[in-house]
């Protein structure tokens, strides 16, 4: 895992005379990147690399450069892990490809040699990559079918300039910190929209797609998109497929030259994939699996069961860890933890953005990551499975399911996102976020491929597994990529491998839902490999602190934010209703919904005050 980012300009010199401009851009990625840094130049190109060595440490190094002939290289600056590199090395070996190094990013270099743009539809993994042609001064850049790991770019009149995350762009001397209507839509409601950026002018390279950028000019290429396929195995060779899938997918996420764990919440989805690495490192002679939970302290003993959350998560951690002998760790948080000044500004300069929604899950996360930093470079992560599975208690509520906007924003469930509450209402009005929603919801269903003769309830919840598919989990693995690589750790995802999406994907919704639960097809997979403890609990989403001293601590910020005549968030908020909030009666139990409206001004503060932003609405 690593950092990328770079520049062409086709009226400009980019030799090392631009090499300020990539020491900043550079510099911004090395949390993403602390192992190493490279820069290459051409004369009108500029690629640059911090390196994060997992595969091939001595090995590897980027920008990696090949020759082409005739004075012509390729070079690629790549973020990300390609999982079936042996089978392309051993392919391309017999198409006389010569290997230096033992590193995947040599196999993709070689893989582009071979292929060209369509590489990308031979790799199987998480990636972000840029790759410069000399031969046409072309650029491309790709990145990988779900959107795992992150891509921007930023049009200029004769080029580009490209990042893994906003801040390199940002460093770049002449891109504006401008937002308009549009980028401040993305930050207060929760629809990603796949390729827009929060800043303006500045995009992101959609999920499974390529842009080019030569002296022609730009050009995008959708080289993967979810296909509607006929399903025509039983239930019993789709629980099996499902399975031989995960088992071969676990299995391949596990190659690495550096310590690895898998994060462990006790819920159905990381507890398989725990189960799973802890089969395939015993067998390897490689166990046993090393895994981590977060919890916060005092919510044994004070835990308050809420609409979402019946029982802490603490004994089903405890319960798969005996189960599977995993050496396991738990890291306890306190409110002071997620509240700490250092840690909210770590978080947002991860983010370059606002945290839209679960304001304390990101620095939970966050400290969560830093500690198993110290013991491990890589986890594996459940992340995915509630939506190719059927998760989500929206997929099971008619009422979610039949209205006419994205299910997680029904009533049942809107309120998880409610982080509106302060804001003024004219710039709430001005905004018009159920217009922003209602055009947003018809791009994404105009997106959904169909089945011919499909109807009722299966056509339907296609509709819904794409949806959450395609805009709900981009917001999640976002967050997960942010706050992993903000301390250097690399997160895979086992679920978002495409091959097992594909399939599942195409699962009848009767098939997937058998028995009447969530993840019944999830659940008949891994059966064997789970305690009667985990195979019967509900979904229950990543843990929320209850604690009241961070909702005290949320206010404190908050009073001093509106005794501040020039705080920047002052203008988008409607004082009157902040200070009702700070003076309401502090609650027994603190929840996360009851907390959006302070978390989203707090956060807004932070960014523009520290991100030096203008609005332009």
């Amino acid at each position: 895992m690593c950092g990328i980012a770079g520049w062409v300009d086709f009226a400009r010199e980019l030799g090392p005379e631009a090499g300020a401009t990539g020491a900043a851009m550079a510099g911004t990625l090395a949390c993403r990147g602390p192992d190493a840094e490279g820069r290459w130049y051409d004369r009108h190109a500029m690629l640059l690399h911090r390196r994060l060595s997992v595969i091939d440490p001595r090995g590897g190094a980027q920008p990696m450069a090949a020759s082409l002939g005739g004075g012509h290289t390729a070079v690629l600056t790549f973020c990300g892990e390609i999982y079936n590199y042996r089978e392309l090395r051993a392919e391309l070996a017999g198409h006389g490809h010569r290997f230096r190094t033992a590193s995947d990013t040599e196999v993709l270099l070689r893989a582009y040699l071979r292929w060209g743009e369509h590489c990308a539809e031979r790799l199987n993994g998480m990636y972000a990559f840029g790759v410069w042609d000399s031969r046409g001064d072309r650029l491309l850049l790709a990145r990988d079918r779900m959107g795992v790991k992150p891509l921007y770019y930023f049009p200029t009149p004769d080029g580009l300039l490209f990042g893994s995350e906003p801040k390199a762009i940002l460093a770049a001397p002449h891109v504006p910190r401008r937002v308009d209507a549009d980028g401040l839509r993305e930050i207060l409601d929760m629809v990603r929209t796949p390729g827009r950026a929060v800043y303006a002018g500045m995009r992101e390279v959609p999920p499974g797609a390529l842009v080019i950028r030569d002296r022609r000019g730009l050009r995008t290429r959708r080289y993967w998109s979810l296909p509607a396929r006929e399903h025509e195995d039983d239930h019993a060779a789709t629980v099996r497929t499902v399975r031989e899938l995960l088992e071969d997918i676990v299995s391949r996420q596990l190659v690495a030259d550096v310590p690895l764990c898998a994060l462990l919440s006790g819920g159905l989805d990381s507890s398989a994939v725990t189960a799973l690495a802890a089969r395939s490192l015993r067998a390897s002679g490689r166990g046993p699996v090393r895994s981590f939970s977060v919890d916060f302290a005092g919510a044994g003993r004070d835990f308050a069961p809420d609409a979402v959350r019946g029982a802490p998560d603490a004994p089903f951690v405890r319960d798969l860890a005996a189960h599977v002998g995993a050496d396991h760790t738990e890291v306890l948080l306190d409110s002071a933890d997620l509240a700490a000044p250092g840690v909210r500004a770590a978080v947002l300069r991860a983010t370059d953005a606002p945290p839209a929604y679960w304001g304390d899950m990101w620095p939970s996360l966050y400290l969560l990551f830093r500690e198993i930093r110290q013991h491990s470079t890589v986890a594996l992560s459940g992340e995915a499975a509630d939506e190719l599975f059927g998760g989500y208690r929206w997929f099971h509520h008619p009422a979610a399911v039949n209205a006419p906007t994205f299910p997680w924003l029904t009533s049942g469930s809107a309120r998880y996102f409610g982080g509106l509450t302060l804001l003024d209402r004219d710039l709430v009005a001005k905004l018009d976020l159920p217009e922003h929603r209602r055009a947003a919801y018809g791009e994404a269903l105009a997106a959904v491929p169909r089945l011919p003769g499909e109807t009722g309830l299966e056509r339907r919840m296609r509709e819904v597994t794409h949806l959450n598919l395609t805009r709900f989990v981009q917001t999640l693995l976002d967050r997960k990529d942010r706050m992993s690589m903000a301390v250097g750790l690399e997160a895979r995802v086992p679920y978002c491998d495409h091959r097992l999406v594909e399939y599942v994907f195409n699962v009848p919704w009767a098939m997937k839902a058998a028995d009447g639960r969530e993840k019944s097809l999830l659940r008949a997979a891994v059966a064997d490999l789970l305690p009667p403890s985990i195979l019967q609990r509900v979904k229950t989403p990543y843990p929320a602190i209850q604690d009241p001293a961070y909702e005290r601590a949320l206010r404190a910020e908050l009073a001093e934010v509106l005794a501040d005549g020039d705080a920047p968030v002052r203008p988008l908020l409607d004082l009157g209703r902040a200070r009702v909030a700070l003076a309401r009666p502090p609650r027994a139990a603190s929840l996360p919904y009851d907390r959006g409206g302070l978390e989203m001004a707090l956060w807004l503060n932070r960014w523009l005050a520290e991100y030096d932003v203008t609005l332009d609405l």
